[in-house]
């Protein structure tokens, strides 16, 4: 089985991933890690789309099951066919943008207030964050996630709303269930 989860930041697609890796026994790979050189000042290099590209597929080249977390919509057509499933979460804003300062302050602290160079990181990220629901908005937005999912050569599964980790992981196990079940003809 092959899966990708998909969604804002902060919509859960890391939580989840790595929630069904652990239930599924299937390896979990997060794009941030490919798309984001290791720097000093983490999540401020970015590595050109051909290396990280190569660098995911390396990755799970021969695996027969996997799941990829984040998005892949700027990273070439080939990423349209390479999963069973796709997962897009959809979590309303203010939810979402409180997980990220939440996320933002316990990985750096109260550095992202006090300190400059953070606080001016934590400000960019929360405000391009905050307009993925406007589809006018010409960075990564609920529109071209969409339009990204109408092309998918495989299986989507939306989940809306503020559900708890539990419930995303019994509603994708359900549906894996469900097409296992019609496959085999039960």
């Amino acid at each position: 089985m092959k899966i990708h989860i998909m969604g804002a930041s902060c919509a859960g697609s890391t939580t989840l991933g790595n929630a069904l890796s652990e239930n599924l026994g299937i390896p979990y790979f997060d794009t941030d890690d490919f798309f984001w050189e290791r720097s000093a000042v983490p999540y401020t290099v970015r590595r050109d789309a051909p290396t990280r590209s190569a660098m995911l597929r390396e990755a799970i080249s021969g695996l027969d099951s996997y799941i990829v977390g984040g998005s892949l919509i700027s990273w070439g057509d080939e990423w349209l066919s390479m999963f069973d499933w796709v997962v897009f979460l959809y979590v309303p804003k203010e939810i979402r943008m409180q997980r990220l300062v939440d996320r933002e302050l316990e990985r750096y602290g109260d550095a992202i207030y006090t300190d400059t160079e953070r606080n001016q990181l934590f400000r960019e990220f929360y405000d391009w964050a905050a307009k993925y629901d406007d589809r006018d908005f010409t960075g990564r937005n609920v529109g071209i996630h969409e339009a990204w999912l109408g092309r998918v050569s495989c299986r989507v599964m939306e989940i809306r709303g503020d559900t708890s980790v539990t419930e995303r992981v019994e509603k994708v196990r359900a549906a894996i269930g469900e097409l296992h079940d019609k496959s085999i003809g039960l």
